[in-house]
């Protein structure tokens, strides 16, 4: 299709880098500070060159395709003070990238506009949101991790990569974590880490040369989309602990692809038996690998987008066709 001119928040700096494989130009707001959503180009990412910093206060005069939200207030706040009219009048995306909360059955999701589309990264998403009268489609994560990096699990310990841990409390499972790394060596990365002797907020290709070290993964998140830390990890192939909630048991066959449950003695036994089993970790991660590779690859993450992209732009809210979500995990 034709290169977009797509106006964005940064709200999410992993999902935005691969959002930015896409062959279309992404404008991001600055402010001063950089403060929540206006930070652009930031981040430990090497940005190309088809994302565009741009100071909030020129945004109104500039022209655009299509207006991207990726966050509540970047819906009900955001857009007013620095969109024009007319650019609010623009196809428009709500890129939803969490769970619902506070409940995780009846929360309505703020968009009910049948102009924009919404996206949900996850399947468990897409179905728990109340996602009123606004047409709805799944796009799951997309990954690229280079092909030189060779999981070899001569470290006998797990890595868990979670960011600011500490101040997102049991939600993350930051209970979880400090009990089982009682009883299995486990080592934390991502921001904050370092509160709990962790690996610090490492560049995203430090972080995946450091995970290839490692016997396994091992996610502890109670309630949360599926992470694109876990894709990554799989990707690199390692095999993946966590617990079997939202979108992981799908993603992660249970004693296929790593261990998943929510039997904490369960998640245990099987993080020992991967720190005494190379064999056994070997084999998990290769099929880990493979999932990620055929489930999660940048080349169907493109397809879907432009797919979603055309969809909006090619017809007017009258004369759309239905929206067909697409069936498995091709």
């Amino acid at each position: 299709m034709r290169r977009l001119k797509i106006f964005t928040w940064h709200v999410h700096g992993s999902y935005l880098y691969y959002l930015a494989h896409l062959p279309h130009d992404f404008y991001l707001p600055v402010k001063p500070g950089r403060p929540e959503g206006y930070g652009g180009r930031s981040g430990n990412f090497l940005w190309p060159t088809n994302v565009h910093d741009v100071p909030a206060e020129r945004v109104r005069d500039m022209a655009f395709d299509v207006i991207m939200f990726q966050s509540t207030k970047n819906y009900v706040v955001d857009q007013f003070e620095i969109l024009s009219p007319a650019q609010r009048e623009l196809p428009a995306v709500y890129l939803e990238h969490n769970t619902p909360r506070p409940n995780p059955t009846d929360t309505r999701h703020p968009v009910d506009d049948p102009r924009i589309l919404l996206v949900h990264c996850t399947y468990f998403n897409a179905v728990m949101w109340d996602n009123g009268r606004t047409p709805t489609m799944v796009i799951p994560h997309g990954v690229v991790v280079p092909d030189d990096l060779i999981w070899t699990g001569k470290l006998d310990r797990g890595i868990v990569v979670v960011n600011d841990l500490h101040r997102r409390g049991r939600l993350a499972g930051l209970d979880i974590f400090l009990e089982l790394r009682q009883q299995v060596p486990l080592d934390l990365a991502g921001m904050d880490s370092k509160r709990y002797n962790g690996l610090g907020d490492l560049p995203l290709r430090t972080l995946h040369q450091t995970e290839t070290r490692y016997r396994f993964f091992f996610n502890p998140i109670r309630y949360t989309s599926m992470p694109l830390s876990v894709v990554e990890a799989m990707a690199i192939g390692l095999p993946i602990v966590a617990l079997a909630t939202t979108e992981l048991p799908r993603s992660v066959p249970h004693g296929e692809a790593g261990i998943v449950s929510n039997n904490r003695g369960e998640l245990v036994d099987g993080m020992q038996r991967l720190c005494r089993d190379l064999a056994f970790a070997k084999r998990l991660g290769i099929r880990a690998r493979e999932i990620a590779r055929e489930a999660f690859g940048i080349e169907r993450f493109m397809r879907d987008w432009n797919t979603a992209f055309d969809w909006l732009l090619s017809h007017s809210t009258e004369t759309r066709p239905p929206l067909r979500l697409p069936r498995g995990m091709d």
